[in-house]
């Protein structure tokens, strides 16, 4: 892909995934720039607002196969990893492939599931390969999960732990469309418009585009502010969980991935402002104190950019 052609991108994604996603051009760019990065995307929102169908979008823009799996209580982890058949005609086992084995898996309602079977997804997610029964499988490339979750108390749901948290590079809310978006909705059929969707680059191309983001130069100054940004959300009087290691690296990522999107090949402070909600918002745990306070984490991330002076970048 030359370079002129790699620039247009984003552009030509956002203007295919917007005719059957409305009013949700923040949403859909931050999701395409968690995967740009190389990162898994957890949408928490109530039922019937459009996750799923951005799912389906962004796979068919992207030419990306794509599996979906409805987590509910009986779902195994063989369901995902897959399993040993025995094959009587062969005398032998044979492995079934399970659902992860393809570029976008979309982990429905992630929440509504075991613990057993959201810690499978666990290795999947950081390594990118499954282990059945001592065995190691690979995972095609790009690989991505897409996972949606209804809000805590919901029938039937219970918290995501920490440790499978981290692992999603970005946490995004959806939320109910204006009144705009939800007359178009009202005159078109998603599922018709689905079929509108053109291919815009291939797994091949994204991975190069992938490539090009790790690449993008980032200033030792922005360095230093992603690790001070990443300090003071440990700061005890407020938080009870500060972002992990892996939290400052998918803000980095990020940040790189949305300068980007915005047809930059340098990372500048806005760019980690733009992207820092999303990516610290699910990490973070407030304490007793902040609680008790009717404080909340959005207003306190805020204070954390606040406290923090911005670097001046040459």
């Amino acid at each position: 892909m030359d370079r002129i052609a790699m620039d247009a991108v984003p552009a030509q994604l956002l203007n295919e995934i917007c005719k059957v996603i409305h009013g949700k051009k923040r949403v859909i760019k931050l999701t395409l720039c968690a995967i740009f990065a190389g990162g898994h995307v957890l949408l928490e929102d109530i039922p019937g607002v459009g996750k799923t169908t951005l799912a389906v979008a962004i796979s068919r823009a992207l030419s990306l196969k794509y599996r979906r799996v409805q987590f509910t209580p009986d779902v195994l982890p063989s369901d995902l990893l897959g399993y040993n058949l025995y094959d009587k005609a062969s005398g032998a086992f044979r492995f079934q492939e399970g659902s992860i084995y393809t570029n976008l898996f979309l982990a429905d309602e992630i929440n509504r599931t075991s613990p057993k079977t959201q810690s499978a997804l666990l290795e999947v997610m950081e390594e990118r390969h499954a282990t059945v029964e001592g065995q190691t499988r690979e995972l095609p490339k790009p690989f991505f999960v897409l996972a949606t979750q209804n809000p805590f108390g919901s029938s039937g749901t219970q918290k995501l732990p920490e440790s499978q948290l981290d692992r999603f590079m970005i946490c995004l809310t959806m939320g109910y469309p204006n009144t705009q978006s939800a007359i178009s909705v009202l005159k078109g059929d998603s599922a018709i418009d689905l079929n509108t969707i053109q291919e815009v680059i291939d797994a091949e191309q994204l991975m190069e585009i992938q490539q090009t983001v790790h690449d993008l130069y980032v200033d030792d100054s922005l360095y230093e502010y992603v690790v001070a940004l990443t300090e003071e959300t440990r700061n005890p009087n407020y938080f009870a969980l500060g972002l992990s290691p892996r939290g400052s690296i998918a803000l980095l990522r990020m940040a790189k991935a949305y300068a980007f999107f915005s047809g930059r090949d340098y990372v500048v402070p806005e760019d980690i402002h733009d992207v820092f909600h999303c990516v610290a918002g699910h990490r973070v745990r407030l304490n007793a104190q902040s609680k008790a306070g009717g404080l909340d984490s959005t207003a306190l991330l805020n204070d954390v950019l606040k406290q923090i002076p911005i670097p001046k970048v040459n």
